[in-house]
Parts: structure tokens; sequence; C-alpha cells
């Protein structure tokens, strides 16, 4: 581990220095949700309304923390979350995480709107996982599911709470927009925060050339840098049960849907073969004043019969993760601070940030009164 990173204690201390190191729009772009971020708050505010109730003169000698997700067992209860542009934040950003996690033994889940191809992500990072945003035209769909196959992925979430772009404001705030677009205000931006724009977005121009959106669809997307240019955000206001039916059947790998807040789609999402549900309401970035995830989730683990209930949105310490444990979640995603830390000091910030975090897990367990992660139970919390 480099030196300079034996004082980041919390993933909290990665969004302090990246809120320093990283032009104002940018980390806005990540740092922020939606309107009055109702939600964003609450994804916090639910941790702190449940409390633990521990056992004590337990042997704990034995603990260990591994959990079997799909057939494959990872050496902690949680992976990195799908974020979108995170080689903009970081050199080489999806490649810094999808490594740290690899060698980790934790899954990673690669954007749609990733700068990087799927198929050197995979090739570097086997294991990977892939989280798409659904095309609008049926061909363009097939197109990209067999994409994904062909690239060697084994699990595919797609993700289903996006129907329609959201009233961001912060990003207009913030002046944060894709494609970028070439002003004084943005060469401003690099002029005052030089680690970032020597370290990460000239170097990424030489070493890579200009960055574009790789794997929206099947063929290469727009370019980063593009004057008049607009991202293509149509087509999902058109999903429906229907479109992930037919993605059942096109998809011969793990399906896992992930944006569930009700158990009735929980139910329906069981009746049509969905192997996993991920329940989140995208860190906040979507509809304001949807309800935590934490508070979804045991209704939602009710409904789901026999998929693996997973969950991300504002999780930040290994208690955060334990609680949704507890309640009956099968495994944690975590985003924001693992951008945060591949900002900070690429693939090695990451690999310390999932060490502080497994530290964390461990160190509750004991504390707790447990030896393996299955032996938690709602009689360990009190609300």
């Amino acid at each position: 581990m480099p030196r300079s990173l034996n004082g980041f204690l919390s993933l909290d201390d990665f969004e302090k220095a990246a809120c320093r190191k990283l032009p104002r729009p940018l980390f806005g772009y990540v740092e922020g949700a939606t309107e009055n971020n109702l939600s964003l708050r609450d994804n916090r505010q639910v941790f702190e309304e449940i409390l633990f109730r521990p056992r004590v003169l337990v042997d704990v000698s034995a603990r260990e923390q591994s959990v079997e997700l799909f057939g494959t067992r990872h050496a902690a209860p949680f992976g990195i979350a799908p974020m979108g542009i995170c080689s903009l934040t970081g050199y080489r950003g999806d490649l810094a995480l999808a490594c740290a996690a690899q060698k980790a033994g934790i899954p990673m889940v690669l954007s749609s709107s990733a700068l990087i191809r799927m198929e050197e992500v995979v090739e570097q990072a086997p294991g990977t996982w892939f989280q798409l945003y659904v095309p609008r035209h049926e061909a363009a769909v097939d197109a990209l599911v067999d994409r994904v196959a062909r690239a060697g992925i084994e699990v595919l979430v797609v993700t289903v709470d996006s129907a329609v772009v959201p009233n961001r404001e912060n990003n207009v705030r913030n002046r944060f927009k894709t494609p970028l677009e070439p002003n004084l205000r943005l060469a401003w931006d690099g002029i005052t925060h030089p680690r970032w724009s020597l370290g990460t977005f000239l170097r990424t121009i030489v070493r890579h050339g200009i960055p574009h959106f790789e794997n929206n669809t099947a063929e290469r997307g727009t370019s980063l840098i593009a004057k008049n240019v607009e991202r293509d955000f149509s087509g999902r206001e058109y999903l429906d049960w229907n479109a992930m039916r037919r993605m059942r059947q096109r998809w011969k790998g793990v399906l896992v849907l992930k944006g569930i807040l009700h158990p009735d789609d929980a139910r329906r999402a069981g009746e049509i073969g969905i192997d996993g549900l991920i329940v989140s309401n995208h860190g906040g970035r979507q509809l304001d004043g949807s309800l935590s995830p934490m508070r979804a989730l045991p209704a939602i683990v009710e409904a789901a019969g026999k998929q693996t209930v997973m969950i991300d949105s504002g999780f930040r310490r290994g208690t955060d993760i334990i609680k949704a444990l507890a309640l009956g979640a099968r495994f944690v995603f975590v985003g924001r601070p693992f951008n945060y830390a591949a900002a900070i000091a690429g693939e090695a910030g990451v690999a310390h940030a999932i060490k502080v975090l497994s530290e964390e897990i461990r160190a509750d367990m004991g504390l707790l009164g447990i030896n393996r992660l299955a032996e938690l139970t709602t009689d360990h919390l009190h609300r």
C-alpha cells in the first residue's frame, strides 16, 4: 500500500480527498443526486435508526465473511456497484475498480456508461459483471446482449429504475454535462485542478486517445468530448415486463434486475425467471423521495422467493452492511466511495478501500458475537 494512503481510515476519507482533487463539475456529478436530495439523505439516515443487540461470551476466533453468489464464492459480502464515467474521475478508473475487485475476490459491476470496452475489462479482470440500460429497438438489444455474452460475462444486471431522465439540478448548478463541451470553463477547471487534468484527463488522451462511451450499444458510442452532441437516453420509457421476458429468453447467464423497491415487482420478476434482485433507489439519483432500500428490504426479501436479494445505495461502513445482511439481504454493493478511491490512488486506492471495509466487517462480527454471516438475524437488531 502506498504510504500516502496511511491516513485513509474510512471510506468517508476518500470523499474528502476527492472533493479537493476533482473539478467541481465532476465531484458534483458523483456526489449529488436529484432535486431536494430527500432520498440521498434518507439512504444514510436509516442506518442511524437501526441499532445492534450483540451477544457476549461467544468464541469468535473462527470469524469468516465469505459469501456465495450464483455458484461463485466471494471473499466478502460486498462488491462494487456500477458507476458511469469512472475513467473520467480517475485514470483508467473502470479498470482500476475491476482489477482491484478481482484481486480481492469480490465482484465489480461494469457500467454500460464506462469509457473502457467491456472486452478489455473482462480480459484483465475475469468475473466482472455488466450493467445494461436496455436500448429502444429490439435489434439493438439483441446485438448488445450477444456482445456481452461473447465477452465472457456471466452475470448481466439490467437497471430498471431509469425510465426517464431525472431532474438532476445539481448537474446544471455544477455545470456538468456529457459529452463534455470544449469551452473556456472546461479549460479553467483543468488549470485550477492540475493533479486531475495532468494525471487523469491529459494522461488518458495522450496514451489512449479521446475516450468514448464504449458499451452503451454493440458499437462504439459517442465521444466524451464533443461540440453540440447529446448522448442518447431515448427508449427507456418503453421498457416493460414484456421486454424483460424477451431479455430472459435471450440471455442464458445469470440475470439480475437493479432498482427494485416494491414487493409486487419482486414477485413478478420471480415469475419470469429472474435470478437476482438489487434493491436500490439508484443512490438517490432518480425519483427524489423514493424510500431507502433498507426500508424496502424486508418486504422484498419476503416476496422474492428463490431469487437472490442484494442491495445498494448509501452504504459506507461495515456496520451498514451487517445491518442489511441481518434484514435478509444476501449481498451489498457500494458505489461512490470506490469511485473516489480510484480517483485518488487508482487500483491501489480501491484495494485499500476494500481492505478497510473488510476489516471493519471482521471486527464488527467479533463484537456482535458471530463467526459466520449466516448467523445474522433480526434478533441482532433493534429499531
